[in-house]
């Protein structure tokens, strides 16, 4: 079922090409003046260099064609050769009954769908996620819903910063601090005993002092070359499954992730996968072997690299590191066994990294070495970056102390801001307690998902918290409101028992509604081909504000049949694209407010 602009574009194409003008100028557009029409083509002004007319006379004689086609009201010449078109009160209505009765509301699925692998989330083992992961975790969802909704097979993957450096820099922290601990590494290493059950002793360390001692640890480690050597000899005991260094580590990990669930389920993410860097860590032996086979590893001052330059670059990119002068794998080695260990188990076509635009270099130094040893094959592999969340410095989001604010902060932050909101516009007032919150939690993830899938995804924006969560304007809280409204105005038919009814259109307010609804589709397109959702976005935000003046202009219960089964048809439509629309930008829709 194609949208309008594609019918449309057809018809004008087979107009040129019978005019003997190459088809592909053949463009059809929304109207830059909807006043004058619904749909325009300038290609007459490039079909005019190509063929060496005047382009107000190809125009003409396109015009000429398309004037017997029933679906167009008119087909008017205006300036230099543009072609304005104008569908009838018929075309309208038929494709707003198609749109209704359509389970996806009007939006297409791929013809040849892929198998992706959506990488995001991003988050550190032994540390509480932060502002700093909350794009990567927005972004990304919204992005595997698309896709899927497209048609792809998609797997969302957490992908934790579990492995390398920064663990060994924690081992030995913690065991500075608790010598029992310390004693019990040193005594499980020893004795090569792997403890089923993680000791009493580990047991007792918890998030809050994983939290307090890495930077603690870090910054040591750059001031004290001892202490950074020894932090380096962990993770290589780490990585070689040194029983007490492991142990430790999975206490680590078990700690992190019941934060993790939390701040995730919060904000409505989830994964399919909660894989991390330790799960690519048994293919590394074999990687490693197989890339020195190759001829790729370079041994470089005792440490082992792949070089990926290539002749024509505009600037230098340093070689991958893949071993350690100390014998430990690095963080691109685990990013590279990590792609192997995807191939082996999914074989994607494509894998999409959605992690912040400061790691560019760093994804294009690992993809290079991925196509070079076969792991992928060029292009597979796409890092789609993005820009910050700013305070009003313009400088990235932090608390007013100056540090990082934490993610499950920044959430109960919202929360409370949502509450405040619901109680200022008279909302939710006699609903029960536990109903309120759970509205009051929509509210706050759409707000922060909103104010920040609207703009795209690589450029910044400003945290404004008061802005993000008003009733009113481009925001969240906004949307779910308009939704909610025409949940209500369906409830109250169906208890008038006023029904739906075919789709007849005639008011410009109608009009408007039902091109708005037909460029779902184009919408849909365009985030996932630009890897985008804030064109997504643009039009659920369009399409509530077509219904508002559609609601205020077309009175819908008062309305006598059929016109009001036409507009009850109308409003049911735009609440299942709208909360279509939403859902793909991950947030919900309560039922009431």
């Amino acid at each position: 079922m194609s949208d309008l602009k594609t019918v449309l574009g057809e018809a004008v194409e087979a107009a040129f090409a019978a005019e003997g003008v190459p088809a592909e100028l053949a463009r059809v557009t929304p109207s830059d003046r909807p006043d004058l029409a619904d749909f325009q083509s300038n290609g007459a002004l490039a079909a005019a260099k190509r063929v060496g007319k005047n382009p107000r006379e190809i125009a003409t004689a396109v015009a000429e064609r398309l004037k017997s086609d029933p679906r167009l009201a008119s087909v008017e010449i205006a300036g230099p050769g543009f072609i304005n078109l104008k569908l009838t009160d018929a075309a309208l209505a038929d494709r707003a009954n198609a749109v209704a009765a359509d389970p996806r509301t009007g939006a297409e699925t791929l013809a040849e769908p892929r198998k992706v692998i959506v990488d995001y989330g991003g988050p550190n083992v032994a540390k509480p996620m932060h502002v700093g992961h909350l794009r990567a975790s927005i972004i990304g969802e919204s992005i595997k819903r698309i896709y899927r909704f497209r048609g792809d097979t998609v797997v969302g993957d957490a992908h934790f910063g579990d492995w390398g450096y920064q663990m060994g820099l924690l081992i030995g922290a913690v065991c500075d601090e608790n010598p029992e601990i310390a004693a019990l590494v040193d005594q499980l290493n020893a004795t090569g005993d792997v403890a089923d059950e993680i000791p009493d002793a580990f047991r007792a360390v918890t998030l809050a002092d994983l939290d307090r001692l890495y930077p603690l640890a870090a910054a040591k480690g750059k001031e004290d070359l001892t202490y950074r050597d020894r932090a380096r000899k962990l993770t290589a005991d780490l990585q070689a499954h040194k029983p007490g260094c492991y142990v430790l580590w999975r206490q680590f990990r078990a700690v992190t992730q019941v934060a993790l669930e939390r701040d995730f389920h919060a904000l409505g993410v989830d994964f399919d996968w909660w894989k991390g860097e330790s799960d690519a860590d048994p293919l590394i032996p074999e990687m490693v072997a197989e890339l020195d086979a190759k001829g790729l590893l370079v041994d470089d001052q005792g440490a082992r690299i792949v070089r990926v330059a290539r002749e024509g670059d505009k600037r230098e990119l340093p070689p991958l590191l893949v071993v350690s002068s100390e014998g430990s794998a690095m963080y691109g080695t685990t990013d590279l066994a990590t792609i192997l260990d995807r191939k082996r188990a999914f074989g994607p076509d494509l894998v999409i990294y959605c992690v912040d635009q400061r790691q560019a270099d760093h994804f294009e130094i690992v993809f290079r070495a991925a196509y070079l040893a076969g792991y992928a094959a060029e292009g597979q592999l796409e890092h789609i970056g993005f820009g910050t969340m700013n305070g009003p410095d313009g400088k990235p989001f932090k608390t007013r102390e100056g540090g990082v604010l934490k993610l499950n902060d920044l959430i109960e932050m919202t929360r409370g801001k949502a509450r405040e909101r619901l109680h200022e516009a008279g909302l939710g007032e006699n609903l029960p307690e536990s109903e309120f919150e759970e509205i009051a939690s929509k509210v706050a993830v759409a707000a922060l998902k909103f104010a920040d899938l609207q703009n795209f995804r690589g450029t910044s924006y400003v945290f404004d918290l008061d802005r993000f969560t008003s009733f009113e304007g481009k925001t969240g809280p906004y949307l779910l409101y308009q939704a909610v409204r025409v949940k209500s105005l369906l409830r109250k038919a169906e208890t008038e028992g006023a029904a739906a009814g075919p789709v007849t259109v005639a008011e410009p307010a109608e009009r408007d509604l039902v091109l708005t609804l037909d460029a779902f589709e184009t919408a849909l397109a365009e985030a996932y081909d630009k890897k985008a959702p804030n064109a997504l976005a643009e039009h659920a935000y369009r399409l509530s504000q077509a219904f508002s003046k559609f609601y205020a202009a077309c009175p819908i219960l008062v309305a006598a049949p059929p016109v009001r089964g036409s507009r009850l048809t109308l409003a049911a439509a735009v609440l299942r694209q709208l909360e279509t629309a939403l859902d793909l930008l991950g947030i919900a829709v309560p039922e009431r407010m």
